[in-house]
């Protein structure tokens, strides 16, 4: 079993830190966090105790998978950016998987694939694109995960694409960001 790729998969694209490793079909260890707040300063101490507790380090990673949105803004771009820093440093692939993507290999026959979003709404996906819908909308609603299952699925789907050439990962965002540049007007300087 030590051909098959070890994977580390990891996501901030919601309100949690999450990461799983995985070998194959094996998964060596996961752990996901519930946080409003903090997931840049938590991320990499994560990511170290999951490779830890499964048994690997750096160096023997073969592969990196990010969740890559929809979700949080300042989230995706926290995970998003780890991920290709770390496989630029690693030398090694960095696979961007959708939060569709993660949960449709959850889901059961017949389950609508849902991303949480505010305010009681989620995230669906259609012939279209992806759209921000009332939960209370969606027929037969996939059940929400755990972070940690969702942590496993990202780096399952990774496993799936290895050994094809993945380009950067890069945020999967449904609507713009909310942030506004500043307006104020430069400083006069004199001359």
């Amino acid at each position: 079993m030590t051909d098959l790729p070890l994977i580390l998969g990891l996501d901030t694209s919601g309100p949690h830190c999450a990461a799983a490793l995985i070998r194959g079909p094996e998964v060596l260890a996961a752990q996901g966090e519930d946080m409003a707040r903090g997931q840049a300063e938590r991320l990499m101490p994560l990511l170290e105790e999951v490779l830890e507790a499964g048994g690997a380090t750096w160096g023997d990673l073969s592969a990196l998978a990010v969740g890559t949105g929809p979700g949080n803004f300042t989230g995706i771009r926290i995970g998003v950016s780890a991920a290709r820093g770390l496989a630029l440093g690693l030398a090694v692939p960095a696979y961007g998987v959708t939060g569709f993507e993660a949960r449709a290999r959850l889901a059961a026959p017949g389950e609508t694939v849902t991303v949480p979003a505010p305010r009681g709404m989620v995230y669906v996906m259609d012939a279209t694109g992806a759209h921000q819908v009332p939960l209370d909308s969606v027929d037969h609603p996939a059940p929400p995960v755990s972070t940690a299952l969702l942590a496993q699925a990202i780096a399952q789907e990774a496993a799936a694409r290895w050994p094809t050439p993945a380009p950067s990962p890069a945020p999967f965002y449904v609507r713009p960001a909310d942030a506004a540049p500043g307006r104020d007007a430069p400083p006069v300087l004199l001359p």
